[in-house]
């Protein structure tokens, strides 16, 4: 596991139960991932024989991992905030400068991406995943059975946050007993808009491409790269582009009607499904 991991909603619940007169306690460590127990003392707590600390500030929506000295929140600052945040539902999420980057409103952002996933039929495909973020797509990818996950995602404070989340996939995943994912997922840091003029012509089968706000990272809608989308799926593949509704209140912009036209005007047949375009390439 990936930890120990608190939240201040964790380490409230121990105080109360010092003050219920408990001396251990049934709890999650990997953000709900799996479950343990640790005992309980006035100034610190221990697990698997070693004690340690209670974390001092305990913040409200920050993760605390423990650096060998200390607990500290799982964020960095470098050009902008990056910081893991917990969910009500276990799996967490991530802001960068306060704009939280998964849906957590009505569903856990990792079955959120399970639905997504879904949608291109994974089962021995090929998938480029063109913005990895934490993983949750790649890690449902291996679940399902994906030949193959070529993955990218340029920022290393992302890459960081992903390496400390136990809901990342790490090392493998419960595809199969004997296959690991580092032999199924090939995850490379750097900018996809760069990296797939590299790729062969139809060398995926299905891709998913959950991008930041078009604010954000304006390339990543444009149609010069949904030209790249076109020419490395194979024909009939299928795609999934996340786009939200973002403008659509302040400004009336219908970016998922703009995503949808660009997509067709390079190949694809396009829908809307849920929160983003499904397209197929004609």
């Amino acid at each position: 596991m990936t930890g120990p991991l608190l939240t201040r909603e964790l380490v409230e619940s121990w105080r109360a139960a010092l003050r219920a007169g408990k001396a251990d306690e049934e709890c999650s460590l990997d953000l709900r991932r799996s479950t343990t127990r640790v005992e309980l003392d006035a100034d610190h707590w221990r697990w698997r024989g070693a004690a340690y600390p209670y974390p001092e500030p305990c913040k409200e929506r920050t993760i605390y991992h423990w650096t060998g000295a200390g607990f500290a929140p799982v964020a960095r600052y470098g050009s902008a905030l990056i910081k893991l945040v917990p969910t009500t539902w276990g799996p967490p999420t991530f802001e960068i400068d306060g704009i939280k980057m998964l849906p957590t409103a009505q569903l856990s952002p990792y079955a959120d991406a399970q639905r997504k996933v879904s949608l291109i039929r994974p089962r021995g495909k090929r998938i480029l995943d063109t913005c990895g973020g934490l993983g949750y797509f790649a890690a449902w990818c291996l679940r399902s059975g994906a030949a193959s996950v070529l993955s990218f995602e340029k920022n290393p404070d992302v890459l960081w946050l992903r390496s400390l989340n136990p809901w990342s996939p790490q090392v493998e995943e419960p595809r199969a007993a004997e296959v690991r994912a580092a032999e199924v997922l090939q995850l490379r840091p750097g900018d996809v808009t760069v990296a797939i003029t590299a790729l062969a012509d139809a060398s995926v089968e299905a891709i998913l491409h959950d991008p930041p706000r078009i604010g954000i990272a304006g390339e990543l809608y444009s149609r010069d790269f949904y030209a790249q989308l076109a020419r490395v799926i194979e024909r009939r593949g299928r795609l999934f582009h996340y786009t939200g509704t973002p403008n659509k209140l302040t400004s009336g912009r219908d970016v998922p009607n703009e995503v949808a036209n660009r997509l067709r005007s390079v190949g694809f047949r396009t829908s809307m499904h849920g929160d983003g375009v499904l397209a197929v390439r004609e």
